[in-house]
C-alpha cells in the first residue's frame, strides 16, 4: 500500500476521495477523475464501471456502495424486510442481525460491498421525515438492535465472501430537529450528546462498524462535516475507530450553498479532508476545489495522504485488488429474494406487529365470513414497502419498481388466508394524497354487507423521508371522513395502519374494536397481519415509540429529563396514548417476585436481580420482559428512568419462569454537570415490566455505597442473562 500511494498523483489522491453517483456519464467521471467509490451503480453497469477502472494508470479497484436500508433495495426484486422502526418493534436481536445478514448475501450475488445502514439516530421529534429509518426512542434498544445489524452485515470480517461494509450514521445528532425539519441546526451540547446520542455510535465502534456517515445537520454552529471534535477527538482518538469517515450527500457542497460557512470550494474541500473525512460523497466539485486547495495552500499533499491510506487499506484488506468483484446476474437470479429468504421476511413481519388494542374482536371468529377490506394501504404496494425502495424517491421513475406479484399486502394476504367459506370483498375508500371523498360511498356500502371491516390505513411515500417532514402527525387525505363514514355503520372496525412513523389517532380509531399497527412491513407484510387476525400467531411486537395524542405533547419520549412544574399540559395530559414498550398480545402476563441478588451493592460492580413472569392466558405467547433504572437523586439534572436490558421470552400456557439478569455497573451510570460518565452513590429504583409506563412495573429500591465512581466514556454495556424454570 505504501508503494501505491508513493506512486500516486495529487489528481489520483483527490480523486480517490470522491465517492460519485453512477447515475450518470460514470465511465467519462472514471478515466478522467478516478473515483475511489461509486454509488448507485447496478449489474452491467457495474461491471463496466470496474473495466473502465482497471483501465487507468494504476488501476485501483472501485468500491461500490448501495443503500441498502431494509434490504437490497434498489435491485428489483430483491427481498425487502420491514423498515428499521418496524423491526425495532420487535425488539428481536437475531432478527435484526438475520435481516441484515440476507441482505449482505443478496447485495455480495451483485457485488456490491457497502451498504449505509444501520441508521443509529434517536427518534425525538415525530413530525422528522426519517423517523422510519431509525430503531425508536430509546439509545439501548437502538444499540442492541444497531450492534446485531452490524453484526449481520459484516459476518466474519472484511474476507467474509458474503458479508459487506455496514455504516453507522448519521454521526450524530441529526435526528434533534428545529420544529421537526429535516437537516436543520441541533440544539445539543456537548453533555448533551455523551447522556443519549453517542450511545449506540459508541457501541457501533466497538462492535467493529468499519463506516461512519456524518449528519447534515450543524451543532452549536459547526456542521459535523467540519466538526473535528467530532470527527477525530471523540470518534477516532477517544473510541479508537480505525475505520473510513464517509459524508452525507453533498455535505461539502453544502459547505458553500447551504450552511454558507465557506466562500469557495477551495476552503470547503479543505476544511471537509481535515476535519477528519476519507470519502466525500456526491460532491463533483470537490475534485477542482481540492486542486486549488492544494495550489492556494489551503491543503498540503500530506494532509490528502491520511484518507487516501486508509481508503486503500480498506480495499487491500477486502482483497478489491485481486477480485474486484464483478456482478454475476445468473447467479444474482437465483439466490436473490430465494424462499429461504422470503420466508426470514416473513417472519420479520411476523415479529414486528404491534397489537395496540383489542376488544375481543381478534382473532377473528369463524361466523366472520364476510370481510371487507377498506382503505387507501389496503392494495398499496408502494405505502406497504416504505422508504428506499424502488418507487420511492430516491431513485428515478425509469428504474420503475419491484414487481408487484412480490408483494403481500393486505388485501393479497386476506384474500390467501381466507379461502372458502370466507368471502374477501374490497373498496379504496379514499386517498391519502388528496382529499377527494367520491370513493367513500362505495366503501359504506361494501361495509354493510360485511360481518368485519378491515381498514388499512396510514401514511404514504408522500410525506416519508429527506425533505418530507410534516408540520402535522393527523391522518392525510380522505382517512378520517372514510373512518367516520365505516364507524356510522356498526360493523366492527379492526384497523391496520401503515405508516412511516406514529400517527395522532382521532376517536374513531382510538375506539376500534382493535389497532395493529404494522409500520411498513416489507414484502410478506400482507400474509404476517393476515395470520395475525386469524389467530395464526400470537402477537409479540412492543413499541419502540411512543404514540402522542396530539402532536402538541411533542416530545413525547419516555425517558424525559424531570425537573419540569407539574406533569400535565393545563389542557391535557403529557402521557403518551402508547407507551414505549407497549405492546398487547392473545395472552396474558403477570410479573412477580422482583428481587436483588447482589450484595454488597457497591457503585462500580454488576448488580443481580431476578423476576417472574407468568402466562396466565389460555395460549402460548410472547413476553418481552423489560428493565429500567431509575438514579433517584443526581448531581445534575438526568432522566426519570431508562431501559437497561429486556428479554423476549417465550411461555406456554400457565407457564412460570424465574429471569435473572445481570446490570453491568454503568447501567446506573450518568453524564454529570463536567461532561463524565460516573456513577455516584445513592440510592436507585429497578423497574421491572412489559412497558415504560410506571404503573405497569414492579419497583425495587437498592443504596449503591462508594467502591469506584469513574466509568470509562469507552465502556460498553452488555448483558449476561441465565434463567431457570420452575
Amino acid at each position: 500500500m505504501a508503494d501505491l500511494l508513493a506512486r500516486m498523483t495529487p489528481e489520483e489522491k483527490i480523486g480517490q476521495l470522491m465517492q460519485l453517483t453512477g447515475q450518470f456519464d460514470f465511465e467519462k467521471e472514471i478515466s478522467e477523475k478516478q473515483p475511489g467509490s461509486l454509488l448507485h451503480i447496478l449489474g452491467d453497469r457495474l461491471n463496466r464501471a470496474i473495466d473502465c477502472a482497471s483501465r487507468t494508470r494504476l488501476g485501483i479497484p472501485i468500491l461500490f456502495a448501495e443503500d441498502c436500508i431494509h434490504g437490497h433495495s434498489f435491485w428489483k426484486g430483491a427481498t425487502i424486510f420491514p423498515t428499521q422502526l418496524a423491526l425495532g418493534c420487535s425488539w428481536n436481536t437475531d432478527l435484526a442481525e438475520e435481516a441484515a445478514m440476507i441482505t449482505a448475501t443478496e447485495m455480495r450475488h451483485t457485488r456490491v460491498a457497502w451498504t449505509f445502514p444501520p441508521v443509529l439516530c434517536l427518534a425525538r421529534d415525530l413530525r422528522w421525515g426519517l423517523i422510519g429509518e431509525t430503531f425508536g426512542e430509546d439509545p439501548h434498544l437502538i444499540a442492541e438492535l444497531g450492534a446485531a445489524m452490524i453484526k449481520g452485515y459484516q459476518g466474519k470480517g472484511l474476507g467474509d465472501p458474503d458479508a459487506v461494509l455496514a455504516t453507522a450514521k448519521h454521526f450524530t445528532g441529526y435526528s434533534e430537529t428545529q420544529g421537526g425539519r429535516d437537516a436543520s441546526e441541533a440544539d445539543l451540547s456537548r453533555r448533551k450528546l455523551r447522556s443519549y446520542f453517542f450511545t449506540a455510535f459508541e457501541r457501533a465502534a466497538n462492535e467493529g462498524c468499519m463506516t461512519f456517515m456524518t449528519g447534515y445537520q450543524s451543532i452549536e454552529g459547526v456542521p459535523t462535516t467540519a466538526n473535528a471534535w467530532l470527527l477525530q477527538d471523540v470518534l477516532r482518538k477517544e473510541w479508537g475507530f480505525d475505520g473510513v469517515l464517509v459524508t452525507d450527500w453533498d455535505n461539502c457542497g453544502r459547505l458553500v450553498w447551504e450552511q454558507r460557512v465557506c466562500s469557495t470550494y477551495a476552503e470547503a474541500s479543505a476544511l471537509s479532508i481535515k476535519s477528519g473525512n476519507d470519502f466525500i460523497m456526491s460532491t463533483p466539485l470537490f475534485y477542482e476545489g481540492a486542486r486549488s486547495a492544494l495550489a492556494e495552500g489551503l491543503l498540503t499533499e500530506a494532509d490528502l495522504d491520511e484518507p487516501c491510506r486508509r481508503i486503500l487499506s480498506l480495499k487491500f484488506r477486502m482483497g478489491l485488488f485481486e477480485d474486484p468483484r464483478r456482478a454475476d446476474i445468473a447467479t444474482a437470479a437465483i439466490v436473490v429474494n430465494s424462499w429461504p429468504h422470503r420466508q426470514a421476511a416473513l417472519n420479520a413481519a411476523r415479529e414486528s406487529l404491534v397489537l395496540l388494542r383489542n376488544d375481543g374482536t381478534l382473532p377473528l371468529a369463524p361466523t366472520a365470513r364476510h370481510i371487507a377490506v377498506i382503505g387507501p394501504n389496503a392494495d398499496n404496494d408502494l405505502n406497504q414497502l416504505g422508504d428506499w425502495s424502488l418507487g420511492a424517491s430516491q431513485y428515478s421513475a425509469e428504474h420503475g419498481k419491484h414487481p408487484r406479484e412480490l408483494t403481500v399486502t393486505v388485501l393479497d394476504g386476506l384474500r390467501e388466508r381466507f379461502g372458502f367459506p370466507h368471502e374477501i370483498v374490497h373498496a379504496r375508500g379514499c386517498n391519502i394524497d388528496d382529499c377527494s371523498l367520491e370513493l367513500i360511498p362505495s366503501a359504506v356500502a361494501t361495509a354493510r354487507s360485511a360481518d368485519v371491516v378491515v381498514a388499512v390505513i396510514g401514511d404514504s411515500l408522500a410525506f416519508t423521508g429527506e425533505k418530507r417532514s410534516t408540520a402535522t402527525l393527523e391522518m392525510q387525505g380522505g382517512q378520517l371522513a372514510l373512518l367516520s363514514a365505516l364507524a356510522e355503520t356498526g360493523c366492527p372496525l379492526i384497523i391496520v395502519l401503515i405508516n412511516s412513523k406514529p400517527l395522532v389517532l382521532p376517536p374513531v380509531v382510538i375506539n376500534a374494536a382493535a389497532i395493529i399497527e404494522a409500520f411498513n412491513p416489507g414484502m410478506q407484510g400482507g400474509n404476517a397481519i393476515a395470520e395475525l387476525i386469524a389467530g395464526d400467531i400470537n402477537p409479540s411486537g412492543r413499541l419502540a415509540i411512543s404514540f402522542p395524542r396530539h402532536v402538541g405533547q411533542l416530545p413525547v419520549f419516555y425517558n424525559q429529563v424531570r425537573g419540569q412544574h407539574g406533569d400535565r399540559y393545563a389542557d391535557l395530559t403529557q402521557e403518551p396514548l402508547y407507551p414505549f414498550g407497549f405492546g398487547l398480545s392473545y395472552t396474558r402476563f403477570a410479573y412477580s417476585d422482583l428481587r436483588v441478588l447482589t450484595t454488597p451493592l457497591h457503585t462500580g460492580n454488576p448488580v443481580r436481580l431476578s423476576f417472574a413472569v407468568t402466562n396466565i392466558g389460555q395460549r402460548e405467547g410472547v413476553e418481552v420482559a423489560q428493565v429500567y433504572v431509575r438514579d433517584e437523586v443526581t448531581s445534575a439534572t438526568w432522566v426519570q428512568r431508562e431501559l437497561k436490558a429486556f428479554r423476549r421470552l417465550e411461555l406456554k400456557a400457565d407457564e412460570k419462569r424465574i429471569v435473572e439478569v445481570e446490570l453491568p455497573a454503568d447501567a446506573f451510570s450518568f453524564v454529570n454537570a463536567a461532561g463524565e460518565r460516573v456513577i455516584e452513590e445513592g440510592a436507585f429504583t429497578l423497574l421491572v415490566g412489559p412497558s415504560s409506563r410506571e404503573s405497569d412495573c414492579l419497583h425495587e429500591t437498592i443504596t449503591l455505597t462508594r467502591h469506584d465512581a469513574t466509568v470509562p466514556s469507552s465502556s460498553r454495556m452488555t448483558l449476561n442473562f441465565s434463567e431457570c424454570l420452575s
